[in-house]
């Protein structure tokens, strides 16, 4: 991360084993040079060596090994146990030894350079407790040895909030309070040290003699309003009765003279301290502090319509009972920015209580176990939500069964309903193209409510049908009917059709199937006409919806192990992003079952992902609390963009035009021409395609109603000329059949491969003229053109969609 630049750069870790191990990475290069495998249950910390030649590994309690690698060569060169439980390790200036601290543990670790130079196998580690006297009962949560005049003395904190020295005899030399309630880490440079301590707090001493310098500004306080922070004064403005977050870590950066912060909030602050009495702030950025739910593109605004928010928003839903507003083109956006963070605009906070902001987990130790989020006790948090289709409202349910909209223009709560008993699981908004404006809520007290979203949301409907917890509802118009279809734990699929009655609007059912496997999620591709489903079983099963009849299978996963979480149409229905249990996301072809792509780099499970409107990303929300924006393949982008368009013009009603009464002697290809005579491979095909050339040929070389569809035409059919005659050239010789990729076709021994990897810059703005100027030598002996199609331009758009065609 360059703080100043507010660019990201990531390294991939390209091995998927789960056996812990001690990786080290090039970082200009971003490839890694060396995996160390040794400990068992895993790895609590790690360290360089200053001289760069060691490695030291502390595995965890269980594992109770301490490791030196010497890991250029992929080798322990010393080795030995440890009884307690280790949270921090240091190393000397000199690389002579390292000190490890932990649960009334305060250690040195010596290297005899002597055996090691000789023998090759591991030797003993020699070590020695540090002389803790009346400290000797307290849990030391970080470790640092002194550098420049101090290389000889050891500094420890204590969680109780002590700052210790140890000189070079292993003796506590001198402590002094750090006057806080907990302290967790520690960074300490020739002339600084700096404590992270609870509730925001980073305190400055003096190496020398531990002498109290300066006390760091606060970050952000817990539950504040980001977008109030236009000004860098509200944020080193002192408030009183409120609360902050702890510090988790600190780290300093002597050549810039920065300090990173990392607090208990999942915040992260880069100080500048070159003046410790004028602190400045460098960076900043506020994430979500647990598990994040559910994640929601900002729709498109119609023609006409003032957009809201800046294209590229999204917003996002997690435990931490807050609803996050985010635009990662921060350049942008229409919003006023904020002190805090370049892409977070907007916080929504479900209460007064700011408990659930707070990751507890990080300052209980840095080994403790992290709570499943899904098998979870706590009952706080946001689940699931869903935005309107107009981009008013935004419906949010909890995990107590709470339904909550709110008004996305003003980002006030309009309602707040106690709609289920149990956790609401999913939110739905009806599609304009239905005509109707419905919100549907589905919970795991196995109940589905139709709400009124055009009349404060009055209840409708309530369904009974599903007997255990359902999984995902969805709306959609097929057959000029509206259709609501729901799956659950229970293994069915209920596709109801709308029916109008006096009341309103009412549900009813049309088809029930039953599988042999859990259905945890589903999507409705564009066209309205297929139910995509991700199950237990590692498969995607498509359901027609007219008659609920499934129309295809496929693995929906790359792995063997694990269950389908999630799954995502993108916006041209071309294809489907999953995400399974073994933490992967993978992207196949909707209709052929073919991986396109796979991604992984969460460290827990994905908990929901959506394309961007403009096809180039694919955003996935983890129970790690993070959010990441994939970048996603041009070649994929060209193909959403293509189809996009294709269905925009399907949807259109077709415009006739009357014939060219002065040129009936030419003859117009259109592209539905094109697609019937180069389907198959009969020879009757083939030569009605031969009497339609002939008509183009001859309105080609006189010039009269030519197109750009002739042109094309004319260069398909010489293609498909030459795959006709060669497969039947095939099957005289006795060969196989002809493979039909994607990507080529076959003629004889080689290969055609035509790949549009056209710049999508260029698709937008850049179109070509059919012929050159008449001024250019090539066309000096062409007459003149008879009518304005011959000076008629062709896209880029239509030559990449022919050429896939091909």
């Amino acid at each position: 991360m360059n703080p100043k630049k507010n660019k990201q750069h990531h390294i991939l870790n390209s091995s998927s084993g789960h056996m812990p191990a001690v990786r080290v990475w090039d970082v200009a290069e971003r490839t890694q040079v060396a995996e160390l495998h040794e400990h068992k249950y895993g790895v609590a910390c790690v360290a360089f060596s200053p001289n760069s030649k060691y490695i030291i590994s502390v595995g965890y309690q269980h594992d109770m090994i301490v490791n030196v690698w010497a890991w250029k060569k992929n080798v322990v060169i010393a080795a030995n146990k440890v009884s307690s439980k280790v949270t921090a390790v240091s190393f000397s200036a000199d690389s002579s030894y390292f000190v490890t601290a932990g649960n009334r543990h305060v250690k040195f670790w010596y290297l005899d350079h002597t055996k090691s130079s000789k023998v090759n196998a591991t030797v003993p580690l020699l070590g020695r407790s540090g002389l803790l006297g009346e400290l000797r009962n307290n849990f030391f949560s970080d470790v640092a040895c002194g550098k420049g005049r101090k290389a000889n003395s050891t500094f420890c904190i204590t969680s109780s909030g002590l700052l210790c020295e140890f000189n070079d005899k292993r003796m506590l030399d001198k402590w002094v309070e750090l006057r806080t309630s907990m302290a967790t880490s520690l960074s300490v440079s020739e002339d600084l040290i700096f404590c992270g301590c609870a509730d925001g707090t980073v305190r400055a001493f003096s190496p020398t003699d531990l002498h109290f310098i300066y006390t760091l500004p606060h970050p952000h306080s817990l539950g504040t309003d980001i977008a109030t922070h236009a000004l860098p004064s509200h944020l080193f403005a002192y408030k009183e009765n409120v609360r902050y977050p702890d510090t988790v870590a600190v780290s300093y950066d002597p050549t810039n003279r920065w300090l990173s912060c990392v607090y208990n909030d999942h915040s992260l602050y880069v100080w500048d301290v070159r003046d410790l009495r004028k602190v400045g702030k460098v960076y900043s950025a506020l994430y979500h502090s647990a598990c994040v739910w559910s994640v929601e593109v900002y729709p498109e605004t119609r023609d006409g319509e003032q957009p809201r928010f800046s294209p590229g928003s999204f917003l996002s839903c997690s435990s931490d009972n807050t609803l996050r507003l985010w635009n990662t083109d921060a350049q942008n956006t229409t919003l006023s920015r904020n002190v805090i963070s370049n892409d977070l605009q907007k916080v929504i906070y479900m209460d007064s209580n700011t408990s659930p902001l707070l990751d507890t987990d990080c300052t209980i130790s840095s080994n403790s176990e992290k709570a499943d989020p899904q098998t979870s006790d706590n009952r706080t948090g946001i689940r699931t939500m869903c935005v309107s289709p107009d981009g008013l409202h935004l419906a949010s349910g909890d995990r107590n069964g709470t339904l909550r909209i709110h008004d996305l223009e003003s980002m006030e709560e309009i309602l707040d309903v106690q709609a289920h008993d149990s956790e609401i699981l999913c939110l739905e908004y009806s599609k304009p193209e239905t005509g109707l404006k419905l919100l549907a809520t589905a919970s795991r007290d196995r109940l589905i409510h139709v709400l009124d979203a055009d009349r404060e949301y009055g209840l409708l409907q309530t369904l009974d049908e599903h007997s255990s917890s359902i999984t995902a509802v969805r709306f959609a118009t097929n057959d000029g009917k509206v259709r609501m279809i729901s799956c659950g734990a229970d293994k069915s699929i209920y596709f109801r059709t709308a029916q109008k009655t006096e009341e309103g609007t009412a549900f009813t059912r049309t088809h029930h199937i039953v599988r042999k496997t859990t259905l945890y999620d589903m999507d409705i591709d564009p066209t309205r006409k297929y139910a995509v489903i991700g199950c237990q079983d590692r498969s995607i099963r498509i359901f027609n919806i007219c008659n609920g009849k499934q129309k295809k299978v496929y693995k929906g996963s790359q792995g063997e192990d694990g269950t389908l979480i999630k799954v995502q149409t993108d916006p041209s229905g071309l294809y489907v992003a999953t995400s399974c249990s073994d933490k992967n996301i993978s992207i196949f072809d909707l209709y052929t079952g073919e991986c396109v792509a796979t991604m992984f780099g969460h460290s827990e499970i994905v908990t929901g992902m959506k394309f961007t409107n403009d096809c180039k990303h694919l955003i996935s929300v983890s129970g790690d609390s993070c959010i990441f924006v994939w970048r996603l393949c041009p070649e994929l982008t060209i193909n959403m963009r293509q189809r996009l368009s294709d269905l925009k013009q399907n949807s259109k009603p077709v415009q006739k035009t009357p014939p060219n009464k002065q040129h009936t002697l030419g003859y117009k290809a259109s592209q539905s021409n094109c697609l019937f005579l180069l389907q198959g491979s009969s020879e009757e095909n083939h030569n009605t395609l031969n009497s339609h050339m002939k008509k183009v040929r001859k309105s080609v070389t006189s010039l009269h109603n030519f197109s750009c569809d002739s042109l094309i035409l004319l260069m398909l059919f010489n293609i498909r000329s030459l795959s006709y005659q060669q497969s039947n050239s095939c099957e005289h010789e006795g060969s196989g059949p002809r493979p039909r990729r994607r990507w080529s076709r076959r003629m004889g021994s080689m290969d055609l491969k035509v790949k549009s990897m056209l710049d999508l810059r260029q698709l937008e703005s850049f179109a070509m003229p059919l012929f050159p100027s008449k001024t250019q030598d090539v066309h000096k002996d062409l007459p003149p053109p008879r009518n304005q199609e011959l000076g008629s331009t062709i896209s880029l758009q239509t030559i990449a969609a022919w050429v896939n065609f091909i």
